[in-house]
């Protein structure tokens, strides 16, 4: 018996985004709101993407799905998902109306969206809602539809199931909508769940509630999840690994203990100078300066006007710089960053 071959690594992959780049055309030129990011999700792992407002995160989890509006467009790049019901698909070379890209959005790769008043349909009922998802991607009768959607309520937490079923949104907490929102994006089953900013509008109690159910589901399941926020603390209880992202492009990525404790990039420093400490009398630190805008993109490294560390002559000018590995688990876009070693703050 000949000896066995390793499989190859698409097969511990289930999402592979290569040079993604989205760009929105304006009367005032063009907004590079996603500039060339490259990325793998491992099946079963949560990957964070964390950065400011403004940086492209929510761009790039609905370029995810092909979800971007006029005047946007994905201008290049590959979106390859490696699906074990579907084989392989590069969604971003799929057609409006090609058929797989239908099977995609809501049956492999599903969204919960971070405004739930915004996600649901306030004139149907919660029931309708699920139970169109259902008879979308699944081969089921209404009534069974109907069960599937009831059960899952319940099993998301959400009292009074079967009463809730026919209530509208509107007649919901901020808790039960985003619940009924996850319900929604779960219940198909998908390989991959994008989560973004699942809890911004909900109470810190509720928050909780919310993040220990998704990684609940997740383990049930056996999805893999990327969760887009902004919030440090979320990544530190939910990730496995991180992205870091500064005006359209990566400057950071790795194991989320290993970036938390060891950040390379300035700005990867800064976010967490950022966050609030229990330590009485302590000055909350900030970031200095704003977000550029994306029609004046500083040249060289985007984050330089803002970074205590730039050198004038060496990260002011020229093209921005490369992600680069300088650790096994590790790669950074910082000409600043030594091997292993985290740049000096």
């Amino acid at each position: 018996m000949p000896p066995a071959v390793a499989a190859p690594p698409a097969l511990d992959t289930i999402l592979e985004v290569t040079d993604l780049r989205t760009h929105f055309f304006t009367d005032d030129g063009a907004l590079r709101a996603v500039d060339g990011i490259s990325f793998a999700i491992k099946r079963g792992q949560t990957l964070a993407l964390v950065g400011e407002s403004g940086c492209g995160k929510s761009v790039t989890n609905y370029s995810l799905l092909r979800l971007i509006q006029s005047p946007g467009r994905i201008v290049g790049g590959r979106i390859l998902l490696h699906s074990a019901r579907a084989g392989d698909i590069d969604i971003a070379a799929l057609g409006e109306k090609d058929k797989r890209l239908y099977r995609v959005r809501g049956g492999l790769v599903s969204m919960i969206f971070q405004e739930p008043m915004a996600a649901l349909s306030p004139v149907h009922t919660v029931g309708d809602q699920i139970r169109e998802a259902i008879l979308l991607h699944q081969e089921v009768s209404a009534e069974e539809a109907h069960g599937i959607g009831v059960d899952m309520l319940k099993r998301v937490g959400l009292s009074g199931a079967e009463r809730r079923f026919n209530q509208y949104p509107h007649e919901l907490s901020g808790g039960m909508r985003q619940r009924v929102v996850i319900a929604m994006a779960l219940v198909c089953r998908p390989e991959l769940l994008i989560a973004d900013e699942p809890t911004t509008a909900l109470d810190v109690t509720i928050q909780a509630q919310i993040l220990s159910l998704i990684k609940e589901l997740q383990r049930e399941i056996g999805c893999s999840v990327l969760l887009i926020t902004h919030d440090l603390g979320v990544v530190a209880q939910m990730a496995d690994e991180v992205a870091v992202m500064y005006l359209g492009r990566l400057v950071e990525q790795g194991p989320v203990r290993e970036v938390l404790r060891h950040p390379l990039h300035p700005y990867t420093q800064g976010l967490l100078r950022s966050i609030p400490s229990l330590n009485v009398g302590r000055r909350l630190a900030s970031i200095p300066g704003a977000v550029p805008s994306l029609l004046a993109i500083p040249a060289g490294c985007p984050f330089h006007p803002r970074c205590p560390q730039a050198r004038p002559g060496l990260c002011d000018g020229g093209p921005p710089p490369l992600m680069r590995t300088v650790a096994p688990t590790r790669t950074v876009a910082c000409v600043l960053a030594d091997e292993g070693q985290p740049a000096r703050s």
